[in-house]
């Protein structure tokens, strides 16, 4: 469960990260609120002069807050480690033999002159 509730999560984060990407550009500067109150032609738009404005920057802001809340619960459960284990140290230390293992030792090479002994 705690797999999907992370997909969630994961899935509001990046959504309302292009949503919000998506609102910042389609804004205005003040700028070019200065011309539209001196009557160019950005008064004739969709949501009038400051119509615009206020509705892309609320919902800029709430989309602010979903993504700033999603990061938040990305980090807390992140973080969130079982009570039962101790550091990530102590597992390996704990897998790791104990001993080292033997290593057979090859008997000594024979001399020149002695018998040759046959290995397969």
């Amino acid at each position: 469960m705690s797999g999907f509730l992370l997909n969630l999560l994961l899935a509001t984060q990046m959504i309302s990260a292009i949503a919000m990407i998506g609102l910042i550009l389609v804004q205005h500067g003040k700028g070019a609120d200065m011309g539209a109150a001196f009557g160019s032609g950005g008064s004739g738009s969709l949501f009038g002069a400051s119509g615009s404005a206020n509705f892309l920057s609320r919902t800029t802001a709430v989309l602010a807050t979903v993504f700033f809340v999603s990061t938040l619960a990305l980090a807390y459960f992140g973080n969130l480690r079982p009570v039962s284990s101790g550091s990530v140290l102590e597992g390996a230390a704990s897998s790791a033999p104990a001993a080292p293992a033997v290593v057979p030792v090859a008997p000594a090479v024979p001399a020149s002159g002695a018998a040759q002994i046959p290995t397969k």
